[in-house]
């Protein structure tokens, strides 16, 4: 009998025991948030005949774009760069320079496109990582110092159309579809160009993607390029040959006239 109760004893723990014991079905992850991004051209040749061009950033969302919903931020920056900036002095009504500032790591192009203002996106500490704003780049100023440079080397580049620091719209299509238009003015840098179309939900960067675009020199325009990195010598003479001759033509013009 005793052995029967301790059988029967087992059979009924022993399942209870069997469930205390297995381990916890895994709670499932769910996803990373989708955004899907891309560039209509990833190549801008500058001739001799170029004027300006645009980037256009198009792409979709898993969820609807909108003040409830997500939204997207795109950042396009250029080649970096060294710039030098002179305060102009008044001396006995002659202007001349006078103190100036270095500035390294400055962005030779700079621009920006949003849903919605990014103070209404992020907050300022994610803005200042993220460098979403003209005030948070990281430029290195040499030589006097003040605030006064910085904002006149803003004010140049600005001036230039090579930074956009206005936030142009993203405009929005069947509610996931987005594109966004940025300039390229006809002095743009060659060299490669960095694209980052960020989607931000809850006030935070949830997915980011990185585009590349290559602006590079093609035809007269590049071999006068490369004449003038590879033999410097020969192009300033025929730079100086092309003066004289151009003087000369001009003086034989007005002197007939």
């Amino acid at each position: 009998m005793r052995r029967l109760a301790a059988l029967a004893w087992l059979l009924l723990v022993a399942p209870v025991l069997a469930q205390a014991q297995a381990p916890a079905p895994p709670q499932a992850i769910p996803p990373p948030p989708v955004l899907a991004a891309e560039l209509s051209l990833n190549r801008i040749e500058v001739t001799t005949a170029f004027s300006g061009a645009e980037i256009l950033v198009f792409g979709a969302t898993e969820r609807l774009i909108g003040e409830a919903g997500d939204q997207v931020v795109v950042l396009a920056t250029g080649p970096e760069t060294s710039m030098m900036v002179r305060q102009k002095v008044n001396v006995l009504g002659f202007w001349v320079n006078g103190a100036s500032a270095r500035f390294n790591r400055v962005p030779s192009y700079w621009a920006l496109a949003s849903t919605l203002p990014l103070p209404q996106l992020l907050d300022r500490v994610e803005r200042s990582e993220l460098r979403l704003g003209l005030a948070q780049l990281p430029l290195v100023q040499l030589g006097a110092q003040g605030g006064e440079f910085r904002g006149a080397l803003a004010a140049l580049q600005q001036q230039a159309g090579l930074w956009v620091d206005r936030e142009r719209p993203i405009e929005i299509s069947g509610g996931r579809l987005f594109h966004a238009r940025l300039p390229l003015p006809a002095t743009v840098a060659h060299g490669a160009y960095h694209v980052q179309v960020m989607l931000v939900r809850d006030r935070r960067v949830v997915a980011r993607q990185e585009l590349r675009l290559d602006v590079v020199r093609s035809g007269t325009a590049a071999q006068i390029a490369d004449i003038a990195r590879g033999q410097p010598v020969i192009y300033g003479l025929v730079c100086i040959l092309l003066a004289a001759l151009a003087g000369w033509l001009g003086s034989v013009i007005f002197r007939r006239n």
